[in-house]
């Protein structure tokens, strides 16, 4: 699961910032809604191995309910690396990570290196952690271990689609979430954290922001768009889902079910490789041997799970399903699902689960996870039945990941309704989105993405990448994808029209 850099450090800038109290900043006035007086940024150094040297952070207070911006604060933790050659700087590029629940200050410690490079000074790098995530405000459901691990948040059905303990863990982790949550649960929502980004933008004063958003931060990003145009410049959108307002995060899931099948077969090619002989993680001698073969050991760890080398913590076949879905996000990560494949096809073997699987989750990161996607969208009721048939249909059509996207969540059991309705992506004006998509995504599929595309119309064009992977500007390697990106955020050129880079 994420971790989260300098998390001591930014309670503490949060800490002192507070008895120190806050200082007000000129801003666009027009902006501001009464009583939201803009805090000044009290940047301290927050330098992270492996990251960029010049990184800082601050915490930025933002409303609890943006409708009573004088009311309570809470704290959102923000963090930036300064452009390097001033005389080249023309601006701020937010950094925006996925999720719900992506820290933006570990994504600016992981990429604001590249970025600097790639974008040779041409903007400030900004991120923030969204409310509920890393060092800003955070929320508890107060769930037991039990019910944090991946395999169970994902609501894997039983074996032969079984769905009668997900209803009841759904149910009990709702329960808890109204319990425990509090106000603070109730706030994050995808609405408030595009308001919070207008505070950011506020309290760094710009006029305007340049973005680079990934996953489910380009339905972030696109909202934003939607609702303040007039202040975004080069807008990037990589790896996009699809917004349809009705259903939101229950889509995306659900389109995981044709992600993971458009994605597999970069997987089967890669196992079935002659090559595969020397390194000893050859699967298959055909690349249409591999997904019987995979579906296979899943079955039978469903009725017979593997102990692990994390004591307690056995090899489920969820378990070995959940570990194929994290790995088809990137081919660097085939070797070691291959190596998990080899270890349960071995007898005399101990499976090593891979780290997100051998923990529970952080009881706050669970809490955000799921109080995004429940709050933002009313979600179907409670009928098991529905549930039940959806989940067959789907298992039989994509055995990889076996009824889990449609299958039901906690969210059908949400105590709290939206405080609004998602506002639909349309193709206002300013033109001035970028989209980078795999043609083989195992999270966002393509076909997703098409609809992103459809709804900004005139705002975007879109660069379709011939490769698989989820995240792809410096990330997944592909130069003419890079080149696009880096061209648009450094001189404002786009394609004319949409187009494709070949691998």
């Amino acid at each position: 699961m994420t971790t989260y850099p300098k998390k001591a450090l930014l309670l503490a800038l949060a800490a002192a910032t507070v008895a120190a109290g806050l200082t007000a900043t000129a801003g666009p006035a027009a902006a501001r809604p009464a009583g939201a007086a803009v805090p000044k940024l009290d940047w301290k150094p927050c330098a992270q191995p492996g990251g960029p040297a010049a990184q800082e952070c601050a915490v930025l207070p933002v409303p609890l309910d943006h409708a009573d911006p004088g009311g309570r604060q809470i704290h959102v933790a923000v963090s930036r690396v300064l452009s390097d050659r001033p005389s080249a700087r023309r601006g701020t590029l937010l950094v925006i990570p996925g999720g719900p629940g992506g820290s933006g200050v570990q994504r600016l410690t992981q990429k604001g290196a590249a970025l600097q490079r790639e974008l040779a000074g041409a903007y400030d790098l900004v991120a923030f952690d969204p409310r509920g995530v890393g060092a800003s405000t955070t929320a508890s459901c107060g769930l037991a271990p039990e019910d944090r691990y991946l395999t169970s948040l994902r609501s894997w059905p039983g074996p032969d689609g079984e769905i009668t303990e997900n209803v009841e863990r759904s149910r009990r982790i709702a329960e808890a979430c109204d319990r425990n949550g509090g106000p603070e649960l109730r706030s994050f929502t995808t609405a408030n954290q595009v308001r919070d980004m207008d505070r950011l933008r506020e309290a760094l004063g710009e006029r305007r922001l340049s973005a680079w958003a990934t996953s489910y931060g380009t339905y972030v990003a696109a909202e934003y768009a939607q609702k303040y145009p007039r202040r975004t410049d080069r807008w990037v959108l990589d790896s996009s889902g699809d917004p349809d307002p009705g259903r939101v995060a229950r889509g995306w899931l659900a389109n995981m079910s044709r992600g993971a099948d458009d994605r597999f077969p970069d997987f089967a090619a890669w196992a079935a490789h002659p090559d595969r002989d020397g390194d000893g993680l050859r699967l298959a001698a055909r690349p249409e041997d591999v997904e019987p073969l995979v579906v296979a050991l899943a079955a039978r760890l469903d009725g017979e799970p593997r102990p692990s080398a994390t004591p307690g913590v056995p090899l489920t076949g969820n378990g070995l399903r959940q570990a194929l879905q994290n790995a088809l996000y990137a081919d660097a990560a085939f070797p070691s699902f291959a190596r998990l494949v080899k270890a349960v096809q071995d007898p005399a073997a101990t499976p090593a689960l891979p780290p997100e699987l051998a923990r529970p989750i952080r009881d706050e990161d669970a809490a955000v996870m799921v109080g995004v996607i429940c709050n933002d969208v009313a979600w179907p009721g409670t009928s098991t039945d529905a549930y039940r048939a959806a989940v067959a249909q789907d298992r039989a059509r994509y055995p990889l990941t076996a009824g889990m996207p449609v299958n039901v969540l906690p969210c059908s059991f949400w105590k709290t309704a939206p405080a609004q309705a998602p506002a639909p992506i349309t193709d206002d004006v300013p033109s001035d989105v970028l989209m980078l998509q795999s043609r083989r995504d195992p999270a966002t599929p393509l076909s997703g993405a098409l609809k992103m595309r459809e709804a900004l119309g005139d705002r975007a064009r879109m660069v379709t990448v011939e490769q698989g992977g989820h995240g792809l500007y410096l990330g997944n390697g592909n130069a003419c994808g890079d080149r696009a990106v880096t061209g648009y955020l450094t001189t404002g050129r786009r394609p004319a029209r949409d187009t494709y880079c070949a691998n």
